[in-house]
């Protein structure tokens, strides 16, 4: 067990933090699933945006890599325009 006033500190913003970080990961997968079940275009693209915003912002934070961000943008981008 940690024994330094700051080392306290730090585990408990780390559980803090680990918590937000898995709660907007899986919203944003759930976004991508969500997504991804849609048939018409028009339903998708404004979908579309906020999950590209959502990948952003984890990229911009370090909870996912910038390149799978990059790559998941990429491949829900193309699903979306290939849709009728």
């Amino acid at each position: 067990m940690a024994n330094h006033k700051s080392s306290l500190k730090r585990i408990r913003s780390n559980a803090a933090k680990r918590l937000r970080n898995r709660y907007q990961a899986k919203t944003t997968r759930n976004a991508i699933k969500k997504l991804r079940g849609t048939t018409s275009k028009a339903d998708a693209a404004p979908l579309l945006v906020k999950v590209i915003s959502m990948l952003d912002r984890l990229a911009k934070k370090n909870v996912i890599h910038k390149n799978k961000a990059s790559n998941n943008k990429s491949k829900l981008t193309k699903f979306v325009n290939a849709l009728k």
